[in-house]
């Protein structure tokens, strides 16, 4: 089976040339299969967001390749077309792209870029528009009229109504409260599932990759330092720390009751696993 992304030794360097010139990344090499969920981390600078631009070929590499089912996205102006429809990209604080007079236009906008007839257009802004929570009622509102968590929602929908196979979302939940929050993931989480499609969700919340990704990639100084479950890659906090980042809440409370002698087991990185397994030993040992 073919993987629905491939990454190939990829390496991009900013301002080469110059005095002012960067690696962002450095020979990233994975493949993504397709339906997976992953999460990528990674403190500021690391590269991820410069990763995630290459996938739908926003950026050119200095070096290496990204394919797409197999074929390369940077091939020809038409592959890096055809693959900014196939593979959507949803970036930080997407609300201040909003433009157009009302929300539908906004949610269509894609689906008319990509030739299709209105009926088709209509069809995909709806179930869009349905799957991330913005009732019917609204179509005709302006965007500038909704809320900060609206507003998120209207720009993930119209990324959601081109269909794509993969859709990659840098930090969705940023700045919105912790309903907000968990609205917008359980809506992306539900999309993925009806849609089989692939997401990859930057995020600098561990909690979040945590609860939602089955594989999480971790970027350090431009490079794929690691690549794994949430399982594997949470239990070495240590080294995630040492690269400015953090582990999951839970993961630390279990941390810290097995420091006093608590016999839960390694590998929590969950509240609901370790809600599991704090009773599970109150059977054991009731009070």
């Amino acid at each position: 089976m073919t993987p629905i992304l491939t990454v190939e030794g990829l390496t991009h360097v900013y301002s080469a040339g110059t005095p002012l010139e960067t690696t962002a990344i450095s020979e990233v090499s994975l493949t993504i299969e397709q339906g997976e969920l992953v999460g990528v981390i990674g403190h500021t600078g690391s590269g991820k967001s410069t990763f995630i631009q290459h996938l739908n070929g926003l950026l050119r590499p200095t070096a290496g390749r990204v394919l797409l089912s197999g074929a390369d996205i940077n091939a020809s102006k038409a592959s890096s077309r055809a693959a900014r429809f196939r593979v959507g990209l949803v970036f930080q604080y997407p609300e201040y792209q909003l433009f157009e007079e009302t929300i539908w236009k906004d949610i269509a906008f894609g689906p008319k870029n990509m030739g299709l007839d209105e009926t088709e257009i209509d069809r995909r802004a709806r179930a869009a528009a349905g799957f991330v929570g913005i009732p019917e009622a609204l179509f005709e509102a302006s965007p500038l009229e909704l809320s900060g968590g609206q507003k998120r929602r209207v720009a993930i929908a119209g990324v959601i109504a081109m269909e794509p196979e993969v859709l990659i979302l840098d930090e969705p939940t940023a700045g919105l409260d912790p309903a907000g929050r968990e609205s917008i993931l359980q809506n992306i989480r539900n999309w993925q599932r009806a849609a089989a499609s692939t997401v990859l969700l930057v995020s600098h919340s561990m909690d979040e990759v945590a609860r939602y990704a089955t594989r999480l990639l971790v970027f350090d100084h431009g490079r794929l330092a690691m690549d794994g479950a949430p399982e594997q890659i949470f239990a070495r906090a240590e080294e995630l720390e040492s690269m400015g980042l953090t582990v999951p809440t839970a993961t630390k409370l279990a941390s810290a009751l097995r420091a006093h002698g608590v016999a839960v087991p390694a590998g929590i990185y969950t509240v609901e696993a370790l809600a599991d397994a704090v009773a599970a030993l109150r059977e054991v040992t009731p009070c």
